[in-house]
């Protein structure tokens, strides 16, 4: 299987990146280069990421972040802004709407992501500021070549931008026109917008200041300084036309911007087959990982083999059901026991004995003892009328109603001193909401993931944490820790599990794992509006043969080809401290993202 590599496993032992975009990647190497440990290379790689991935993320959205640093334990880094705090549900239903809308201002949280980058290079990085914000300053400035997908999404709403959201036309439409692949566009107000905060952050802190006081100030600039009352006069001057086809104004203010600060948690976790996995908690869809791990840590190795219909089935058929206990029991303030219970090994072991020979078709969340029923969303099925949806393989999909499905970015980095870093940045898409003019960049819609039903876990609430998709992953085997991730909205713990039983199980290198044919099922409620569902869909790359597919078929999955190469975007990298190596590995489909290191 090594030889029908696209890529070759990098092994080296200095330091290794891995990013959705090439350049985010060499910025990351180049730091590590100069100097810099990984917490500084990622740091300035997710800057540049909302340059060269701006479909894809951008400042006005969030992350989630995983750092172990050298010598050290890892921690959660949360980047997911609250709702603020006049999004209720009430205000939403008097808005005349019955979901949060999947693009425009309503839908938007707190910007979380730079005020959660600023934090972990304050308590984990060695640079100063301006010198990580030099690159993203660089390339927002003299431009970049737009990806074809970031071309087609312009294209996709360039109607939108014309007709109803003038200040995005202005930005992305140069000439009035819609840009082509290749072509070099520049942002410069970004570029203007991250000058003015690294001058003004200089400035506060005084002459002589480290660099993390610096820092700080840099974040209070960000959420309390001109960032934060642009957006204000912003929202509040702008009504525009949102994906529900009506217009509304926004309800995020300075305040709410001032009031949120990213911070430290702990992970939670599982052990599978000796690894120790790591994941942040159910204010993301993270545990459903670890639940699934505990299913399949009941099931033979020979039965695991995700090239077989037996394998794909196995997990398919486990991620239905810790699908289902995502959205009927995550969510801001899952209760510590509940937790406990859902990755206890007794309730894997309960769950193990629900997993059949034939493909469900239905919504199966469990039962806690002594706890609350399970909450169950409505079940819309994809392409109804009454849903409006179809399904999508996580891809930026958007329409000229301004309906989006946006995709996300990620990064690992390690370096030789054993630090160990992965992040998943996403919203903020250019297609998002309409641009900021100030700033050059514009709002996130997480608060799409939230639902206008008080008894969900996942309910919309003023200063509720979304539950969001965004999910990095760490696993530690020994002296071996391994950051890896992906995009991909709902699929992102569907394509982990298929790397980790890959390498974990089948002893595969990272880069055959990544490259290894992906899979993923369907049959969950969307994260993304309008919220349908797929029962007892099964999404496939055409790698993995007819006679697999055949019998996934008769199994009773609703299979549907995706492509040779159309399935997953993962990254992973590595650190070794007993051999001092490192590794990275990254994702050849669509020729974007790419590893490197020495």
């Amino acid at each position: 299987m090594t030889a029908m590599q696209a890529r070759p496993d990098l092994v080296g032992s200095f330091g290794m990146a891995a990013s959705t975009h090439w350049l985010a990647s060499a910025t990351a190497q180049s730091v590590l280069e100069r100097g810099g440990n990984a917490v500084d290379a990622a740091t300035a790689a997710g800057f540049v990421l909302h340059v060269v991935e701006p479909h894809l993320n951008g400042p006005g959205g969030d992350l989630v972040g995983l750092v172990k640093p050298a010598g050290g334990e890892p921690s959660v880094v949360c980047g997911q802004g609250p709702a603020p705090a006049a999004a209720s549900i009430g205000h939403l239903r008097a808005e005349g709407l019955d979901a949060v809308p999947g693009a425009g201002a309503l839908a938007a949280a707190v910007p979380g992501a730079v005020d959660a980058w600023l934090l972990m290079l304050a308590r984990f990085g060695t640079w100063p500021l301006g010198d990580v914000l030099d690159y993203a300053i660089g390339y927002a400035e003299r431009g970049v070549p737009l990806l074809p997908t970031t071309a087609a999404v312009i294209g996709a709403v360039s109607d939108l931008f014309r007709d109803r959201w003038p200040s995005s036309a202005r930005l992305w439409l140069p000439d009035g026109r819609t840009p082509v692949a290749g072509e070099v566009l520049a942002n410069p107000t970004y570029a203007a917008t991250l000058r003015r905060i690294r001058d003004e952050a200089v400035h506060g802190a005084g002459s002589g200041a480290d660099r993390a006081r610096v820092i700080e100030h840099a974040r209070r600039v960000w959420g309390g300084g001109f960032v934060a009352n642009a957006v204000e006069k912003f929202v509040a001057t702008t009504a525009h036309r949102h994906s529900s086809g009506s217009s509304h104004h926004g309800v995020l203010t300075g305040a709410d911007m001032a009031g949120f600060r990213a911070h430290l948690e702990e992970p939670v976790g599982v052990t599978f087959r000796g690894h120790r996995v790591y994941k942040a908690g159910p204010w993301t869809q993270g545990p459903a990982l670890l639940q699934a791990l505990s299913v399949l840590d009941g099931v033979g190795d020979a039965r695991l083999d995700p090239d077989t219909a037996e394998g794909v089935h196995l997990v398919a058929e486990t991620l239905k059901l810790a699908l289902a206990d995502r959205d009927a029991w995550y969510g801001h303030a899952t209760p510590r026991h509940e937790l406990a219970t859902l990755l206890s090994p007794e309730y894997a072991a309960a769950r193990r004995t629900q997993v059949a020979e034939v493909a469900s078709h239905e919504f199966r969340p469990g039962h806690l003892p002594g706890a609350r029923r399970p909450w169950l969303p409505p079940l819309r099925r994809a392409g109804s009328e009454e849903s409006g949806a179809s399904v999508t393989t996580g891809e930026p999909t958007v329409r000229d109603d301004g309906e989006t499905r946006g995709d996300t970015c990620h990064v690992d980095v390690v370096d030789r001193w054993g630090a160990v870093v992965s992040v998943t940045p996403s919203g903020g898409w250019l297609q998002s909401s309409p641009a900021i003019p100030e700033l050059g960049f514009c709002l996130g819609t997480r608060l799409q993931m939230t639902w206008l039903d008080a008894a969900s876990p996942a309910a919309l609430g003023p200063g509720r944490r979304p539950r969001t998709t965004l999910s990095p992953t760490l696993v530690r085997d020994g002296s071996r820790w391994t950051a890896l991730g992906t995009p991909g909205g709902d699929q992102q713990e569907q394509w982990q599990l298929g790397f980790l039983l890959r390498t974990v199980v089948g002893g595969s290198s990272p880069q055959h794992a990544v490259e290894a044919p992906a899979v993923h099922t369907t049959g969950y409620v969307s994260s993304f509006w309008p919220r349908a569902w797929e029962p007892g869909g099964l999404s496939v790359e055409d790698r993995l043969g007819d006679t697999v597919v055949d019998e996934l078929v008769a199994r009773g999955h609703v299979v549907t080809r995706a492509g040779d190469w159309a399935l997953g975007r993962l990254s992973a990298a590595w650190h070794d401290r007993r051999s001092g190596l490192v590794g990275a590995a990254a994702n050849p489909r669509g020729a974007q993202g790419y590893a490197v290191g020495r």
